[in-house]
């Protein structure tokens, strides 16, 4: 396919007045965070926080694993609400603003985390991952408003392709400085610390391209406006859930997002954990696995992308999950670095893959009028998973005294789960329901009101 052809299948693929600059913009956001979950969730600080700052003590792993949870349930009971918020005032780019400067001041702030500043870290970590999570949720409401229906999958997959390839380029930044920093022989405390200012600096510059990119297409919902924003984002919200038989396919696809991405929030969480403790990587090599991880990752988004909008999303997100097992399994059973290789490369794949899916799936089944609110409870699902999958985690390998084999084989069980959840789903019985509250706006109005 020649260049001018492929800009011609771009702009079928956008909605009427989306220029491409604008999906760069938002693609562009993806690039910014990716870092913080590659470097400061999966590949350094959190095997920095088990094993120096708190002391590789029995209880290191399940405090890690407790922390995220708890920013995970922050989230969880705020995400919607802002959500709506949002939806109301037309103010998704204004919020997504303050979360990311609030996401970067913290990730910047864990520079100061020395061993034993357990505390310091819990803090910080809370603040910047439920600021990154706001983040996070407040961006993929713009992907309905950029896309067409039938390319949601695609323009999702350059996000999330782009996001790799920011995740890759930090991480690669904090490799050369570890090397460095090692070959002078320096301790973690001194080389990890630089790494946080390093992503915190690619977070808010790469951020900067999107805000000035990226445009805001939703009006203001004056009926919704009539009242306090709090007060009528929860009275919103409440309506949601009363009425969520009438997006039961919505639901389900909540349920399948609460199985798997809480296995898939054990990998970001967990995965250099279990490179270093059960597999016995080194920091620099644990760093070499993750940008392998994402490498594939950055691949299988981008062509998976193109293939779910052929195939289905349903069928692609099962063949996904399939993977996800048989990765658990391969984990569990690996004695050496090459067979944790096959399995990480797998992982990766369903990585950007499985991330994908359900981005757009959530999308196509969300009414267009209340994007936000809907991405935020999608922010819920996957939060809820955040906290599910991490504490089942760490409450099986403190049960266990630290068989880190036992607790992948409970996490391989979340994604059969999902399996099952994913079997009732009908995709085109959803977007039906969507279009159908999307034309009964002025009934949920007065809904609001009442």
């Amino acid at each position: 396919m020649n260049a001018d052809n492929l800009l011609s299948t771009e702009h079928r693929s956008l909605n009427p007045g989306v220029r491409r600059r604008e999906v760069l913009g938002w693609a562009m956001y993806d690039f910014a965070n990716s870092g913080y979950t590659t470097v400061v969730l999966t590949a350094v600080f959190s095997a920095y926080f088990v094993g120096a700052v708190a002391g590789g003590a029995d209880w290191a792993t399940l405090a890690w694993t407790t922390t995220l949870s708890v920013s995970y349930l922050i989230t969880l009971l705020t995400a919607p609400s802002m959500g709506a918020w949002a939806d109301a005032y037309a103010a998704k780019k204004r919020l997504l603003a303050m979360v990311t400067v609030l996401c970067v001041l913290a990730t910047a702030g864990l520079a100061l985390v020395q061993p034993g500043d357990v505390a310091l870290g819990v803090a910080l970590i809370i603040v910047s991952n439920v600021a990154y999570s706001w983040g996070e949720s407040t961006s993929y409401a713009f992907l309905p408003e950029l896309a067409k229906p039938e390319a949601m999958g695609k323009v999702s997959g350059w996000g999330w392709g782009l996001g790799y390839a920011g995740g890759m380029l930090t991480l690669g930044l904090c490799l050369a400085w570890v090397l460095s920093a090692q070959a002078q022989g320096e301790p973690a405390s001194a080389f990890v610390p630089v790494t946080m200012l390093i992503t915190a600096a690619m977070y808010g510059a790469a951020a900067l391209v999107t805000f000035a990119l990226l445009r805001e297409h939703a009006k203001p919902d004056p009926l919704a406006m009539q009242r306090d924003g709090f007060q009528a984002s929860l009275l919103r919200l409440r309506h949601t859930w009363q009425h969520a038989r009438e997006y039961r396919d919505f639901m389900w696809l909540q349920l399948c997002a609460v199985c798997y991405q809480g296995g898939v929030a054990v990998a970001v969480a967990l995965s250099a954990v279990y490179a270093e403790q059960v597999i016995g990587f080194k920091t620099q090599e644990t760093m070499f696995l993750i940008f392998a991880l994402n490498g594939a990752a950055m691949v299988g988004a981008l062509l998976f992308g193109y293939w779910q909008d052929r195939v289905g999303h349903k069928l692609a997100l099962g063949v996904t999950l399939v993977g996800w097992a048989l990765t658990c399994w391969l984990a569990a059973t690996s004695e050496t670095k090459g067979e944790f290789w096959v399995a990480a490369a797998i992982a990766g794949v369903c990585m950007g893959t499985s991330q994908s899916a359900g981005r757009a799936m959530a999308g196509l089944l969300a009414p267009p009028q209340r994007l936000a609110e809907f991405y935020g409870l999608w922010g819920v699902a996957t939060r809820l998973a955040s906290i599910i999958g991490p504490m089942l985690y760490g409450l099986v390998n403190w049960v266990t005294q630290g068989d880190h084999r036992s607790s992948i084989l409970s996490t391989m069980a979340l994604f059969v789960v999902a399996l099952l959840a994913l079997l009732p789903l009908n995709m085109q019985r959803g977007r039906e329901a969507a279009l159908r509250a999307a034309s009964d706006s002025a009934a949920s109005g007065v809904a609001v009101q009442a």
